[in-house]
């Protein structure tokens, strides 16, 4: 039946692969497109998200599923042929936090997208048997709040310290082609699968009616760029930092990184200025650079009179999160998170302009998409701590919508005590903590 895939087959090869690179950790794998027929691309297609945007081709997931069979087997066939070409990348850019500034994503078409995500699953079978336990981002089975408790329990265990807080400046944009390859070529020497991956890195970039050629980078947004991130940051920080800096060190230290975030925490001032120095030199080497402005080390302690360390402790943000010392009910001193400032402002700020665009669509449409958005933003923001920032949320997207629910029309009039009893018909879901540091998951 044309759509449906066998994913036990194909869960078998990928176990196959990943047992192979595990059982040989030092093998580079020569043989590995073979495994990609046509049900393992069936099972990329379904696992290949329907809804996003449509690439330069302009074709969407509904269109290349009315012929699907067909175009499956012709793009296996051009896969394993050599002669796929990888389509130019439609570039768009959306906010980022703060400054009014914009990051670049990169769109393929809806097939490119199929053909990385299978490529992507091979390469994850061999890479996750190397990648270590502190990254997070974009890997199967780990997750940023993962990465969060991580982070607290060992920054509570150490009882604070000097966080390292990094910023990689416009990393998927210098990414240095030459040294993914080696970083590459150590693991995976399959020449389709290694064929491909070039084309896609020379793909062209389409923004603004014309066609351009970048010679370093891989654009956020390709199924590819994860993985391909992952690897190159493996090599450049992960190892070094566990098998180089940490066996020079005097004190404790740890690297919690997800994707190209990451922070650094030392028990020792002087370690973590030693690293500090060095740091900027190891990324340099792999073409990366340090982000002057938000790139810094932050004194992480609790006030202790005992020790001498009174003032206001340091904060850091990292995952959305802002990082600081409080007081717990027992009067103990913890580390608490709460939503950063400029996450929590681009929120709201989302959610005000979605409440103006649509504030002539009935009240039970428009009650179905904000309670759809709380319960997204109360999935990531809903962790311990954190109650009275998404009540805050909460509350001020009930102002937001019955602020433009009042200018519907210029005879609207829809005062608070109005608004409350609306609220009794189309109530929104009220704030709730999805994630507790003391169960290290969430609610069922």
């Amino acid at each position: 039946m044309a759509g449906t895939s066998s994913p036990t087959t194909v869960s078998t090869k990928l176990q196959q692969i990943a047992e192979l690179a595990r059982q040989a950790p030092d093998m580079v794998l020569t043989t590995l497109a073979h495994h990609i027929d046509i049900e393992f691309l069936r099972e990329a297609y379904r696992l290949t998200r329907k809804s996003g945007a449509v690439g330069v081709d302009g074709q969407t997931a509904a269109a290349y599923a009315e012929n699907l069979g067909e175009n499956l087997k012709s793009l296996l066939d051009r896969f394993k042929s050599g002669t796929y070409k990888a389509p130019s990348v439609r570039r768009v850019h959306i906010p980022k936090d703060g400054g009014g500034k914009h990051r670049p994503i990169g769109i393929p078409t809806f097939e490119d997208k199929v053909l990385q995500r299978a490529v992507v699953m091979v390469l994850e079978a061999v890479c996750e048997q190397d990648f270590l336990d502190c990254s997070f981002g974009f890997r199967p089975g780990r997750s940023a709040h993962q990465a969060l408790e991580i982070l607290w329990q060992s920054l509570m265990n150490m009882r604070g310290g000097w966080v390292l807080d990094v910023d990689i400046q416009s990393f998927f944009d210098t990414l240095d082609h030459g040294h993914l390859r080696r970083f590459l070529g150590q693991r995976v020497r399959d020449g389709v699968l290694r064929r491909v991956i070039d084309k896609w890195l020379k793909a062209g970039v389409f923004e603004d009616g014309s066609v351009r050629y970048p010679d370093a980078g891989t654009p956020q947004g390709g199924v590819i760029s994860p993985v391909l991130a992952n690897i190159y940051l493996h090599y450049v920080l992960d190892l070094w930092f566990e098998e180089v800096v940490k066996p020079r060190l005097s004190g404790r230290a740890f690297l919690i990184r997800y994707a190209d975030d990451f922070v650094i925490a030392f028990s020792d001032e002087k370690d973590a200025r030693k690293v500090l120095d060095v740091l900027s030199k190891r990324l340099g080497k792999y073409g990366l650079s340090l982000h002057p402005e938000k790139t810094r080390l932050v004194k992480f302690r609790p006030p202790s009179k005992r020790s001498g360390r009174t003032g206001r402790p340091g904060s850091f943000d990292f995952l959305g999160f802002t990082h600081y010392w409080g007081r717990s009910l027992r009067g103990n001193w913890v580390i608490k998170r709460r939503t950063a400032r400029e996450r929590f402002r681009r929120a709201l700020k989302k959610i005000a302009q979605w409440c103006r665009d649509n504030r002539h669509r009935p009240l039970a449409e428009q009650q179905r998409v904000l309670a759809w958005k709380l319960r997204g933003h109360y999935q990531y923001y809903g962790i311990t701590g954190n109650g009275n920032t998404i009540s805050r949320f909460a509350w001020s997207v009930r102002r937001v919508w019955q602020k433009w629910l009042n200018r519907r029309s210029q005879r609207a009039v829809v005062t608070w005590e109005r608004f409350l009893q609306l609220l009794e018909r189309y109530p929104l879901p009220p704030p709730v903590a999805v994630h507790s540091v003391r169960r290290g998951v969430a609610n069922p």
